[in-house]
């Protein structure tokens, strides 16, 4: 059974949870100015993430394709959600790689809002995001994090794997019993996980394939091992969990702050169930230290806790 351990007063933030600010002599800066400098979009600034200074210090991104709007209102994500005004950019994927060059990137994420109102969900700008930073960046590895395709999945991946990223990822975000209540009514716990193993049947390549868990939203210790379970049934590698911030009034609350300790033990479970490498840590997110992900997932060096 899981652990039953004390942890803080909800709406009080614990020490656990605090992060520095960036100094002036890290990269961060230097990021900053490059990313809007091209008119890019990442998740990091886009969903808030506490980890942005010791991403952007360290000179990595998360990018965020196919503009600035999501077409779902997920109850824990700050992404602006609506309808887009406007199609997908064609020279965002050219501007993208050409920003991965100038950061010298050895490993490139690239995530995106959903796109529910264009044909291919954007399963074509994703294609030729990968292309082209192949094309400017060849020594980079390459990580998508996707939406969900809805209605169009089957297509929608083979128009992805076909440009052979190297990390395929979707996040499963929560378990089961909150699933539809926490993503609405388009989102399915099922369809992730249809999609995280059709993405291996369909690759002719070793895909590492990838999800994420956000804890705190009302869910067992137990529920999160099933999830993962489900997970690993489903052939998934390198599983990520990490605490949720609300990032504002009008999201889900914070149910609890869930201790180290817990993700420590959601670190040995996940080892347990034999995926490639667990990122389980108060302060992880998906895209988290991404590139150490997929080395340890790759080497075999096994679950991570931080």
């Amino acid at each position: 059974m899981a652990p039953s351990l004390p942890v803080a007063n909800p709406p009080r933030r614990p020490e656990w949870m605090k992060v520095r600010a960036p100094s002036a002599d890290s990269r961060y800066f230097d990021v900053k100015k490059l990313i809007h400098g091209a008119s890019l979009n990442t998740i990091c600034e886009e969903a808030r993430c506490p980890n942005i200074s010791e991403c952007w210090g360290r000179g990595t991104a998360t990018f965020q394709i196919l503009g600035d709007t999501c077409t779902r209102a997920c109850r824990y994500c700050y992404v602006t959600s609506g309808r887009p005004e406007h199609p997908p950019d064609p020279l965002e994927p050219l501007r993208l790689a050409q920003t991965a060059k100038k950061m010298a990137l050895r490993h490139v994420v690239v995530t995106s809002v959903d796109r529910d109102d264009i044909p291919d969900r954007g399963a074509g700008h994703y294609a030729a995001t990968i292309r082209l930073l192949k094309r400017h960046v060849p020594q980079a590895t390459v990580e998508v994090l996707t939406p969900d395709f809805l209605g169009v999945e089957e297509q929608a991946l083979r128009t992805v794997l076909a440009e052979r990223p190297d990390v395929f990822n979707h996040n499963i975000e929560t378990v089961r019993r909150l699933h539809r209540r926490m993503r609405g009514a388009k989102a399915s716990y099922d369809t992730a996980l249809w999609l995280l193993r059709r993405a291996k049947e369909l690759a002719d390549y070793p895909v590492l394939t990838k999800s994420g868990i956000i804890v705190g939203l009302g869910e067992t210790n137990d529920e999160v091992v099933d999830t993962m379970r489900d997970l690993r049934e489903h052939g998934v590698d390198v599983v990520t969990i990490g605490q949720y911030l609300q990032p504002s009034s009008k999201h889900a609350t914070i149910a609890r702050w869930v201790h180290p300790d817990e993700f420590r033990w959601f670190r040995e479970q996940g080892e347990a169930l034999g995926f490639g490498s667990v990122f389980s840590g108060p302060l992880v997110r998906s895209s988290y230290r991404a590139d150490e992900q997929r080395h340890a997932a790759a080497t075999g060096r096994g679950a991570l806790a931080y």
